[in-house]
């Protein structure tokens, strides 16, 4: 798997830690990406319990997903480029410290309102916190294996959907849904533990600015992929943010096998994140534009399939596959947009993929409240795949192997 934010033109060839402490600090690191990965996608399965005990109705409720995921899109630029100057291990443990206070705000949370701040506050620190955590974990590794250590950083997410998203699932259907921030704010807490006794110092590269990381946002380049991966992404959260209530109330799921459900979507993403890195290093942009093409076609097979749960299993595992083999190539075209703000850009990468989830959440919500119904947003969401892959083929050309593509 291809995650080149490990990858920091400007930093000195650094000295490897030692041996003993490379495979502990980079587990630590990635423990922090298994609590960020439950806790953006564990609320999905948890929606109709949560709309319930806020009192809000469905599309209300996809509001509070849309709340994380422009937290990550507000957060993920300004605290990369304003920590770009601290040491990486500081900026790992802070942002995580940011992540534990957001989920004990959502715990305690009265009301709709106040949920939704806490919401965006808990969101805030996700995109610059696996940004610190690749380039810590690629300088523990070494220049030689960076980027199987950052593709170990990143594999936090897709393990969280694979297990710890279920297991939250079903932790808030037996106990009520808002101990599913009881359960990500351990696992933060244990990652703080974890990184400051299992990760050593690692200062900035030296000549490390703030304007140095902003420079980035004049290239066209990376606005032309945040702009096709923004669009095109936000089709799969179209159905991903009422999954639950789409395979309950049409499907006919029981809803004790809503689990069974998000654990089936993880799969799929850890199939593709590994698929989608191995791709990438062929043609990221053919890639993206092949994924996007996918994703476009099983969510209008979801969209009719959906009255029939067992059958929508296919479509689902193929959409989840697509996009999540999408996410690497879309990092791979930013960060050979700005090559020399290795942290903004890799953080920009988490900000197109949370807006699209808002744009999703809200598109899928719009449908829903004109009185579409929960088969919907799947069609909707087919839709604007298909605009992204048609962008993809108009605004992005691809290279050869030997290049950057």
């Amino acid at each position: 798997m291809v995650l080149p934010t490990a990858a920091d033109p400007s930093a000195p060839p650094a000295r490897p830690a030692r041996p003993r402490r490379i495979l502990p600090g980079i587990l630590a690191l990635a423990l922090g990406g298994f609590a960020i990965g439950t806790t953006e996608f564990a609320i999905m399965g948890l929606l109709p319990q949560a709309v319930a005990d806020l009192e809000v109705d469905l599309p209300a409720g996809g509001i509070l997903i849309s709340a994380y995921a422009l937290g990550v899109v507000v957060g993920a630029p300004l605290l990369a480029a304003g920590l770009a100057r601290v040491d990486r291990k500081v900026s790992a443990l802070s942002l995580m410290a940011m992540f534990v206070i957001g989920h004990a705000a959502s715990l305690l949370a009265p009301d709709f309102a106040t949920m939704l701040v806490a919401r965006f506050i808990s969101g805030l620190p996700h995109g610059a916190y696996f940004s610190a955590a690749a380039l810590a974990a690629a300088h523990l590794a070494g220049p030689a294996r960076r980027g199987q250590a950052t593709a170990w950083v990143m594999a936090g997410l897709s393990v969280a959907n694979l297990v710890g998203v279920p297991v939250a699932t079903w932790l808030g259907q037996s106990a009520g849904w808002r101990w599913m921030f009881i359960l990500t704010g351990v696992f933060g807490t244990a990652t703080i533990a974890a990184v400051a006794w299992l990760v050593p110092a690692i200062p900035a590269p030296a000549g490390t600015s703030v304007r140095g990381e902003l420079t980035a946002l004049r290239s066209g380049a990376l606005w032309r992929a945040v702009l096709v991966g923004t669009i095109g992404f936000a089709g799969m959260f179209a159905l991903y943010t009422y999954i639950a209530p789409v395979f309950v109330e049409i499907g006919g799921l029981p809803e004790r096998l809503v689990p069974v459900i998000m654990a089936l979507y993880g799969l799929g993403m850890v199939a593709g994140t590994l698929l989608g890195g191995a791709w990438s290093d062929r043609s990221a942009t053919r890639t993206l534009q092949w994924m996007l093409g996918t994703v476009a076609v099983a969510l209008a097979l979801f969209s009719v399939t959906a009255p029939w749960w067992v059958l929508s299993l296919v479509p689902l595992l193929a959409a989840a596959t697509a996009a999540s083999a999408l996410v690497p190539s879309l990092q791979v075209l930013l960060v050979d947009a700005a090559p020399h703000a290795p942290q903004l850009s890799g953080a920009l990468n988490h900000s197109a993929l949370n807006l699209a989830n808002a744009m999703g959440a809200w598109v899928g919500a719009a449908v829903i409240s004109a009185g579409a119904g929960l088969q919907v947003p799947a069609g909707a969401g087919a839709g604007l795949a298909a605009v992204g892959c048609v962008l993809s083929l108009l605004l992005l050309r691809p290279r050869s192997a030997a290049t950057p593509s």
